[in-house]
């Protein structure tokens, strides 16, 4: 029998990358998934994924940083199926890469709002839905950037300095509530978003690579893999954690 039969999930940002990696590894124990995003198109073949492997789910449009999409996301899920176990907030973005006195006004707005805000805002939503069911199990997305300085991506490292705290902050709050909230933070993974912060330069994704004491840069399934540990049953003592899922990077 699937472990998480019957069980529904929720990933914003699962139109590629890790959340797509993230709503398959749902299906295939058996979730059903709603995959949030900005890409039609892209999160329309996730869905296809998902059934591909065995699960069953829908697409809802969302722009993580409008209050109105985030209700609706939930409130959608909930109409549909009834509840809401399993929430995955992994949507955001790296911003521009170049020195704090070149950075802008507007490339602050633009990662707090997607990578702080999105977050704070599915998980207001998510709780609010988890408590009146009694329970449920959050995983917010940081990064190893969350605990170490990050050198040209100063406002992507702050960013995820404040995913921690919020993680924290949130699972405390819930904690006697059958709500557990935690995050994973990976180091370097096979994404868009690596290939756009190496600029796809091979020399780059060598020294990326050589950070991380394991020798290479993760799969997206490896983090995959730990989202649905920390969601599933298995963490049940777990609660206001960091799983770092970075190669040995930050050791």
């Amino acid at each position: 029998m699937k472990k998480l039969a019957a069980k529904i999930a929720l990933i914003t940002g699962g139109s590629s990358g890790i959340g797509r990696a993230t709503a398959v590894a749902f299906a295939e124990q058996g979730a059903t998934v709603i995959i949030a995003g900005r890409r039609v198109e892209e999160g329309s073949e996730t869905v296809r994924l998902v059934k591909q492997a065995g699960g069953d789910g829908l697409f809802v449009k969302t722009d993580v940083t409008k209050v109105t999409d985030i209700n609706v996301l939930v409130n959608k899920t909930v109409e549909t199926y009834g509840r809401l176990d399993y929430a995955f907030n992994n949507a955001g973005v790296e911003g521009t890469i170049a020195p704090i006195t070149e950075q802008t006004e507007e490339d602050f707005e633009q990662v707090f709002g997607s990578n702080v805000k999105g977050v704070w805002l599915c998980m207001k939503y998510e709780i609010e839905q988890m408590l009146k069911q009694g329970g449920g199990a959050i995983v917010n997305m940081a990064s190893v950037a969350g605990f170490v300085g990050s050198p040209n991506m100063s406002i992507y490292s702050a960013s995820k300095h404040a995913v921690l705290g919020l993680t924290k902050a949130a699972a405390l709050e819930v904690a006697k509530s059958g709500i557990r909230v935690n995050a994973v933070s990976p180091g370097g993974v096979e994404t868009d978003m690596q290939e756009r912060i190496t600029g796809g330069d091979e020399g780059a994704k060598a020294q990326t690579a050589a950070m991380h004491p394991i020798g290479r840069i993760a799969r997206p399934e490896e983090i995959a893999a730990a989202v649905v540990w920390l969601c599933s049953d298995a963490a049940s003592f777990v609660t206001g954690q960091s799983l770092n899922v970075d190669g040995g990077a930050t050791v």
